[in-house]
């Protein structure tokens, strides 16, 4: 699937609403989505786009050499088609440069897709978040990738990197 991933923009929340009303029991409001848009410093925002459709999106907070997956959604039509992958893989490319050295991010703990996709990434369970989904009261494993700025890493990123043909 040929995917187009750029900056996320406040236009593009017309696009993201949608997506987060449908994929997460308690979606962010317009509001967080403009006040983290509005930090121009530590964080990271990128949508990938098929044609005019958003696919999906992805955040990151950034401190220090350590970022955190803020939120990742793909929109239903495009799951299991590898753009939370996508996604993830121009996350890291993007968080490199910016002196990124770890990774971290909450999922709930019946999760098992997002697990799995997220062991592919090097990301490892560290701890267990109590009661963190309040509308749920699911749990949620915090989740490390450590050293993603190691050659090990970009050998792992480039297996898990689509082949262009």
């Amino acid at each position: 699937m040929d995917l187009r991933i750029e900056k996320l923009k406040r236009k593009d929340l017309r696009h993201v609403l949608p997506i987060e009303a449908v994929v997460f029991p308690e979606p962010w409001s317009v509001g967080v989505f403009h006040s983290e848009l509005a930090l121009r410093h530590g964080r990271l925002y990128r949508a990938a786009w098929h044609g005019d459709d958003m696919a999906g999106y992805i955040g990151f907070m950034i401190v220090g050499d350590e970022a955190h997956v803020t939120t990742i959604a793909t929109a239903p039509a495009y799951q299991r088609r590898g753009v939370a992958s996508t996604l993830l893989i121009d996350g890291i490319h993007s968080l490199l440069p910016l002196g990124v050295r770890h990774l971290s991010l909450e999922v709930a703990a019946n999760n098992e897709p997002a697990q799995t996709l997220y062991r592919r990434f090097g990301f490892a369970p560290v701890g267990v978040r109590k009661n963190y989904y309040p509308v749920t009261g699911e749990d949620a494993l915090v989740m490390w990738a450590y050293d993603i700025d190691t050659p090990e890493y970009a050998e792992r990123l480039e297996e898990l990197t689509p082949s262009q043909s």
